[in-house]
């Protein structure tokens, strides 16, 4: 057997007697609110031969990875897994801005990272999609790490963390879309506090660095989310715009990644709740399936207008140079509902991801990719 460890925040409600050790994390809010956030890591034991199997396991037409199945083995290892969260002393009755930095939980849990990012090792946060309980949270997350870090001659090496909302992890027709969408908008609140946390400490780090005359890590964070969390991360970014005032917003991401996103077509444009992604990155790219049919029911059932995880952006002229679109259709086992809608855990696409990370250009003839002669900056996969 093996350990992995995987840090998360959450404002998910703990199970259990002891916030800080809790057994598990729930379907509903934390106790202390929908913003509030909690921070920690989770260690758990899984079969070292199992998971190799997987990443290389064959996959139709697209080489070798299963990062789907074996999202699948480790959402079964979870429930044995010892979780610690970062300890919080604050005073209940004085505001944030009043409380030491140091009681914070988030305090920790950035040097904690910035420590990991030491080691030449870039951060991608994950934020997971619809009907997805913690267990299967926690196994997406380390099936994208494992996946990523399978492409050694890539030479980056990447740790995933975890944000994870309270998805009811069900799917009762109708009413678990429409619950689980409704947590998605206040949990992007909390994605957006966590990004505001994230800049402060940045902030500070460049001031002790700068003091200290030591030197950066030279490392890159991005973000990747997944259908419905590109809802949270829409919710986020509105967060965000409401503190922040200046001409532009901080750039906190080196990329930003949007798998089958769950979000309109339209999103992107100038007037839209994304209008403004690209400033927080370096590069934005958009990874959609014309035959993901979990986006296809939500289009039929739900009564959105076309989904930008089905068919990439309405209008791409009117959107910013630095979004990159991918269509993932020609490559995209079909059949399967996960698969069709979690490809982004498959064999080439995934090392397509992890190509951008490495900083290997968009249209390098590495990439298993096909240019588009109609629309900028969109390619096809072949």
């Amino acid at each position: 057997m093996k350990s992995y460890t995987l840090y998360f925040a959450t404002n998910r409600n703990h199970i259990g007697s002891d916030q800080w050790n809790p057994e598990s994390y729930g379907t509903k809010f934390s106790n202390d609110g929908h913003e509030n956030l909690r921070f920690g890591y989770l260690t758990l034991q899984a079969d070292e031969t199992k998971v190799q199997q997987q990443l290389d396991a064959d996959v139709e037409g697209l080489n070798k990875g299963d990062g789907v199945k074996l999202a699948d083995y480790f959402s079964s290892c979870v429930p044995e897994a010892k979780i610690e969260a970062y300890k919080e002393t604050l005073d209940a009755t004085a505001p944030d801005k009043e409380q030491s930095l140091d009681r914070f939980g988030s305090t920790g849990f950035f040097k904690d990272l910035k420590s990991e990012m030491m080691n030449s090792t870039d951060v991608v946060v994950y934020i997971h999609g619809f009907n997805v309980s913690w267990n299967d949270a926690v196994g997406g997350a380390l099936a994208l790490q494992e996946m990523t870090n399978k492409y050694n001659d890539l030479q980056q090496q990447v740790m995933v963390v975890l944000f994870t909302w309270p998805s009811e992890g069900t799917a009762i027709p109708y009413y678990s879309y429409l619950v689980d969408r409704a947590d998605a908008r206040d949990s992007g609140f909390a994605v957006g506090r966590a990004m505001l946390k994230l800049r402060d400490f940045f902030v500070r780090l460049q001031v002790e660095v700068k003091k200290k005359n030591e030197e950066l890590c030279e490392q890159s964070i991005h973000l990747l989310c997944h259908s419905m969390g590109n809802y949270v991360l829409q919710n986020a970014l509105a967060r965000i715009q409401e503190f922040i005032k200046t001409p532009a917003l901080p750039r906190l991401f080196d990329n930003i990644f949007l798998c089958a996103a769950d979000v309109d077509d339209d999103v992107f444009e100038s007037d839209k709740p994304l209008g403004r992604l690209h400033e927080l990155a370096r590069g934005v790219s958009i990874y959609y399936n014309r035959e993901d049919k979990a986006l296809l029911i939500a289009d039929t059932t739900k009564g959105h207008p076309e989904r930008l995880g089905s068919n990439g952006c309405a209008r791409s002229y009117h959107v910013h140079t630095k979004i990159f679109q991918i269509d993932c259709t020609p490559v995209v086992p079909g059949g399967l509902l996960a698969v069709e809608h979690s490809y982004y855990l498959l064999a080439d696409i995934n090392r397509d991801i992890v190509q951008t990370i490495a900083e290997i250009p968009q249209d390098d003839t590495k990439r298993r990719r096909i240019v588009s002669t109609e629309l900028p900056n969109t390619w096809r996969m072949k």
